[in-house]
């Protein structure tokens, strides 16, 4: 075989290498992300009885006249806040919806440690739930900054993100056109864990009356 076709056949085989382990690089991240949460929900959500997520005891039992046994894209956002069993970091816009707040006040009371940073105009509005959740002991800091604290996401375990344009509110769950975004995905939630400490450290009262 002359030096030119052995040049030609060793280039080949370095390229079919190259090729190969490409692809096994794709089926591993494949594979690896094959079991990670991503997760749409649309709103505004079909209204129906959500009881039977805060006492899973009660089905059955609820004699209200919504729907029941229905799943919703409420019902499922539900689930995946009550999912939290160590932390659960909020920022949020507004904060009215009352099936919300006792969700995250059901969770402080299991011992899950709770802290949310909220915009300091729309957390004193009227039907705001911010006070009854400083009441139940839950930590709240709110934006101390002259601009909006428009961000409204969770992270739920320091491993699942929540976001998207939706605002705690009842008007928004049922009303609104409104999407939110639900991923384990770590390069997407790593920065809004980033964002919510650098927003937690900025709006401490101690650090802010310092400042004045």
């Amino acid at each position: 075989m002359s030096l030119t076709w052995s040049l030609k056949a060793f280039s080949l085989g370095v390229v079919a290498f190259s090729l190969s382990l490409e692809l096994l690089c794709w089926l591993f991240g494949r594979l690896k992300h094959r079991g990670t949460l991503n997760k749409v929900l649309i709103f505004p959500s079909e209204v129906a009885c959500v009881e039977y997520l805060f006492r899973p005891n009660s089905v059955g039992l609820c004699f209200c006249g919504l729907p029941h046994g229905v799943e919703t894209s409420f019902s499922h956002l539900l689930r995946y806040i009550l999912s939290a069993s160590s932390s659960l970091d909020l920022c949020l816009f507004s904060f009215s919806n009352i099936d919300l707040k006792r969700a995250v006040i059901l969770l402080h009371e299991k011992g899950v440690t709770i802290r949310v940073v909220v915009d300091k105009d729309y957390s004193a509005i009227t039907g705001s739930q911010i006070g009854c959740l400083r009441k139940a002991g839950i930590r709240v800091r709110c934006e101390a900054d002259y601009v909006h604290m428009h961000h409204k996401f969770a992270v739920v375990d320091s491993r699942l993100l929540i976001t998207g344009s939706l605002n705690w509110t009842l008007t928004a769950v049922q009303c609104n056109r409104e999407n939110v975004i639900i991923t384990e995905e770590a390069e997407l939630v790593q920065p809004f864990i980033k964002e919510f400490e650098r927003l937690w450290v900025l709006n401490d009262p101690a650090r802010v009356y310092n400042n004045l």
